[in-house]
């Protein structure tokens, strides 16, 4: 059965449509449990009824025409109580349906498993034969794990549209389909998608026609002369550490490229009017179906070598055909694993947003997007790239959504809250110069976040008083290496005396986790607990000392340094840290003799250690900064990253404030000061929970600013403080943010925070 169960899903892989798949799933099934019947029902929500969708024993006039209730019949039944159902008489059951269209009349064994998707049941798998008997626990197992397989290319079809039009085919219309990503810029996004990067996922490659045969021709033989050249130069390379026999396999794979039958199937798909790279995807997944199928356990394993080679001349083939050359104006750039390489190459006004398939809101491109105000959706795993090129799309970089094929009331309500927004922020622009302070006379010192040439004019709009973080590791993305002391002396220097005599606080490398930089490749199974941050410093003194004396250097003649240390979770990491510092200083001062004056330093916590030891590092820095976005990753176990767990991270968790409340706490008791420099402190009712456990220094992105600002300008501080202190007793983040939104409830505070609670 294994081997069965690889066959299937090698198959099910390698397919491009749905309908290919249900086909592959109830033809290999029937026959490897020789089954009578096998067929899939699917759950359509648009009539809250289940249709069968594929079938391979009853009649194929069936398919889309029978149609159960929620409870109805036994597939009813097996989705009601999401668990298998194993019968001998189907026909004596109480919840048996009889459809005569479908010729069920000689079947008496019924086995129906539930294909689940995130708790969400989304239709039933289903084996019937003609002989009264329980399928066997191994064929019931079976037929549990191809349902669990399936559930992802089913659920990926439901989030896309295409179950509905499977389902009701007459419609003729393009259905509205909503696809869920991260929001890592905000603001509302309105175009047409446009492929921005190589996508060497055969299997995502778009159906295109080409305009010129001859070039197509041409290009693809091209790819074909490029991929053999680095298969014959990496076989070279490997030569005296493979045997003969293994190296025999390279001049097989170049034989395979010069194979006079796979090149004229393409060939001649080309001349048909398809694209090169269309062709050559849709030929080489072909042969990989082929392979799969073979009995010989070589051969079959072959099919890998098929793939990796496709992938190969399909990289070649897709370098010129990148649509970022002709980029219409509103559009929307989509790609697999964009980063912010990307935008030096295109005409930026033409942006309407960015929607990357992979990549956090903490990426290099996420926080280039949001210094640039272009609406981003990251982690979008789920939306169908091939599907939808060119297709009109709207990018919500609130809620991170993405909603396709948009209808005319979405569109005009989508268009609206954009000219709320621009307004609302236009009007907002009257709060730049006003200092921050309660209605009850607290002073709040709102900072800003920054990492960008381009972050410096919209930060020193905004109205900020300081710099609470400049991310070091921003410039460090832009070089093809470590960039030399010189180098950073340069950019800092620009940013100290941009903002002075304000103060700019610079963060060391803040690297690992999902920031790697291109020349210092981190891989690691769990980067998150891995090697980062300060860990890398204290590893590297070569790299931190260099950063440290170009900070110094940098502060000679403005001393408006402040160093803060990211990611400390021991006090030997810190007293670590504050030698080297140290030590950098005392070069400078004591051998090249120059005149700096010591900058405050500081340390972050962002880790759960780091809480608990609060009252020992204040007696060692001069303040302290919290990152509330890795602590509340920390906290909740949640990576923030993962599509699947994604929601379950909230800054507002009871845990989280709780945490904040302790740390303030600590920090206060030592006398040192202690700021919030997370997405949190840009949120105006996560600021106003923050003024409520004591903090009065928030640092945020430019962006969010002006509306944290207006939201404290009218929230007295000890309203602020009884909120906090009754949002800690509350058990969940989401009643959190309900309960806030009730107390806060005013025309003019509504307007600020709507868009998070919606």
């Amino acid at each position: 059965m294994l081997a069965s169960l690889r066959n299937i899903i090698e198959e099910v892989n390698s397919a491009r449509s749905l309908p290919e798949v249900l086909e592959i799933i109830v033809r290999e099934l029937k026959g490897a449990l020789h089954a009578g019947v096998c067929s899939i029902y699917l759950f359509d929500r648009t009539d809250q009824r289940y249709v069968l969708m594929a079938t391979d024993g009853l009649r194929r006039q069936a398919i889309g025409k029978i149609r159960l209730g929620m409870r109805e019949g036994l597939v009813g039944l097996v989705a009601a109580k999401e668990e298998p159902l194993n019968l001998q008489n189907a026909d004596k059951h109480p919840n048996f349906v009889y459809f005569p269209e479908a010729d069920e009349s000689p079947f008496h064994s019924f086995l129906g498993v539930p294909i689940i998707h995130h708790r969400k049941v989304l239709g039933v798998l289903v084996l019937q034969q003609t002989n009264e008997r329980r399928f066997a626990q191994e064929e019931e197992t079976f037929l549990v794990t191809i349902g669990a397989q399936l559930s992802g290319a089913i659920a990926h079809a439901d989030e896309t549209g295409v179950l509905s039009r499977l389902s009701a085919p007459r419609q003729g219309k393009s259905q509205e389909a909503i696809f869920q990503g991260i929001a890592s810029s905000p603001g509302i996004g309105i175009g047409k998608t446009v492929l921005s990067s190589v996508n060497t996922d055969l299997s995502q490659v778009p159906e295109r026609n080409c305009a010129n045969v001859h070039m197509e021709v041409s290009s693809f033989n091209v790819a074909l002369e490029s991929a053999k050249h680095d298969m014959w130069k990496l076989g070279q390379g490997l030569k005296d550490k493979l045997s003969p026999e293994e190296f025999a396999l390279f001049e097989v794979y170049i034989r395979l490229l010069d194979d006079p039958t796979l090149i004229g199937e393409v060939v001649g798909s080309i001349n048909s009017g398809k694209a090169a790279s269309s062709a050559w995807s849709s030929v080489i997944l072909k042969h990989v179906k082929t392979f799969r199928k073979m009995e010989d356990n070589y051969l079959r394993e072959r099919a890998a070598d098929v793939l990796d080679l496709g992938k190969r001349v399909l990289a070649y083939l897709q370098q010129d055909d990148v649509t970022v050359r002709t980029m219409p104006k509103h559009a929307v750039l989509v790609g697999e694993d964009l980063s912010a390489t990307i935008l030096a190459d295109i005409p930026v006004d033409r942006l309407a947003g960015i929607i990357s398939l992979k990549g956090s809101s903490n990426s290099h491109l996420a926080i280039v997007a949001r210094a640039l105000g272009i609406p981003t959706v990251m982690g979008a795993t789920t939306f169908p790239m091939a599907e939808l090129l060119g297709k009109d799309v709207i990018v919500d970089g609130f809620k991170g959504a993405i909603i396709t094929r948009p209808s005319r009331a979405r569109r005009k309500h989508y268009l609206a809250l954009r000219r709320e927004e621009e307004l609302l922020d236009r009007d907002l622009e009257r709060l730049r110069d006003i200092p921050c302070i309660t209605p009850d006379g607290e002073h709040i010192a709102l900072f800003v976040n920054t990492g960008l040439r381009q972050d410096v004019m919209r930060s020193l709009k905004s109205g900020a008083e300081a710099v609470g973080l400049y991310r070091t590791e921003v410039p460090f993305f832009a070089h093809l290496g470590f960039p030399t002391e010189d180098e950073q002396v340069l950019i800092y220097k620009e940013q100290l005396h941009a903002f002075a005599p304000r103060k700019v606080t610079m963060r060391t490398l803040d690297i690992g986790g999902d920031k790697a930089l291109p020349y210092f490749p981190i891989e690691e199974e769990n980067p998150f607990l891995g090697w980062r941050g300060i860990r890398i410093s204290l590893d590297h003194p070569e790299i931190f000392l260099v950063q440290i004396r170009a900070m110094l250097r940098a502060s000679e003649n403005n001393s408006n340094l402040k160093i803060m240390l990211p990611m400390i979770s021991s006090i030997g990491e810190l007293d670590g840290a504050l030698q080297l510092v140290n030590r950098a200083y005392e070069e400078l001062i004591n051998e090249e003799h120059l005149c700096i004056e010591k900058p405050p330093i500081g340390a972050m916590i962002e880790v759960p250690a780091a809480v608990y030891q609060v009252d020992q590092l204040a007696k060692r820095v001069d303040f302290l900064s919290v990152g509330t976005n890795d602590l509340t990753q920390y906290l909740l176990a949640v990576d923030r990253n993962n599509p699947r767990v994604a929601g379950l991270y909230n800054s507002f968790h009871p845990s989280v404030l709780s945490a904040l409340h302790l740390i303030h706490e600590q920090a206060s008791n030592a006398e040192c000061e202690v700021s919030i420099c997370g997405e949190l402190a840009g949120d105006p009712l996560g600021a106003v929970l923050l003024v409520g456990l004591g903090y009065r220094h928030l640092s945020m992105s430019a962006g969010c600013l002006s509306r944290v600002k207006s939201m404290l300008l009218q929230v007295p501080a000890r309203k602020a403080r009884d909120l906090a202190e009754r949002s800690i007793q509350i058990t969940g983040a989401n009643e959190v943010m309900q309960f806030l939104a009730g107390e806060l409830k005013n025309p003019d505070l509504i307007k600020l925070y709507h868009r998070s609670i919606e």
